[in-house]
């Protein structure tokens, strides 16, 4: 998520009420669906008896991409996959799991690496931007700090742009996200990894991970509206 340092809108309930706690609430509860469906079909076993790296291998075999590493790292839900040195790193849950959940999140991991074979246009967007983002959020927050304390309009001009750049990724990942799921349904269903009626159930666990997402761009979305509210309101100071 991103939000506004609070400690310069500690009197500011516009901020907080309007802005701050509404998404603070999407994002907690974002985070809560996902946790409690993946634990719900964790506990559901796949009828192929397939562990989570088995399923990813499986796919990522089918569809011609066969210089991908599996790895298993730690950490709750901390799969993901790495483009740098094409490695699907699937939490302990994943990679040894043989339920729904852990086959739906190892498919969609494998999804991304698909997508970096096929050169997907959303994941390069999004992977050329990842350095540029990190170095807007340093910069922008500390221009938007600067500029509300010193009342300068150019420093928060900076800051607005760092944030517009934040939201801007947080919309590119949506698609990357969503297509990546897509092919890992896709995957379960006319590879066999999972048995028609248990698609379902997967694909539920990857649709509540998806909300974070959509979360953090809200999320995004909001903490930037205020700040642009905020430097428009500054021309009549």
């Amino acid at each position: 998520m991103i939000f506004a340092p609070l400690a310069v809108f500690a009197f500011d309930m516009t901020y907080i009420l309007f802005f701050f706690l509404p998404a603070l609430a999407l994002s907690l509860f974002a985070s809560w669906h996902t946790k409690s469906t993946f634990n719900r079909y964790k506990e559901v076993p796949g009828s192929k008896g397939l562990t989570g790296a088995q399923a990813a291998n499986e796919m990522l075999q089918r569809n011609g991409v066969h210089d991908c590493t599996i790895e298993i790292t730690q950490g709750f839900l901390s799969d993901h996959y790495d483009p740098r040195v094409k490695t699907l790193r699937l939490s302990p849950d994943v990679y040894n799991g043989r339920s729904l959940s852990a086959i739906g999140v190892a498919c969609h991991e494998a999804g991304h690496a698909l997508q970096h074979a096929q050169s997907y246009a959303f994941l390069n967007m999004r992977s050329a931007m990842c350095p540029l983002v990190g170095i807007g959020n340093q910069v922008g927050n500390i221009c938007l700090i600067a500029g509300l304390f010193l009342s300068s309009r150019p420093f928060m001009l900076i800051g607005i742009l760092g944030l517009a750049l934040a939201f801007l990724f947080t919309v590119i990942t949506l698609p990357v996200e969503w297509d990546a799921s897509a092919r890992a349904k896709k995957a379960m269903m006319t590879a066999g990894l999972l048995a028609p009626r248990e698609v379902d159930g997967a694909g539920k666990v990857l649709n509540a991970a998806f909300l974070t997402y959509l979360a953090s761009a809200i999320s995004a979305l909001m903490t930037l509206i205020y700040y642009v509210m905020r430097y428009m309101g500054s021309r009549d100071e």
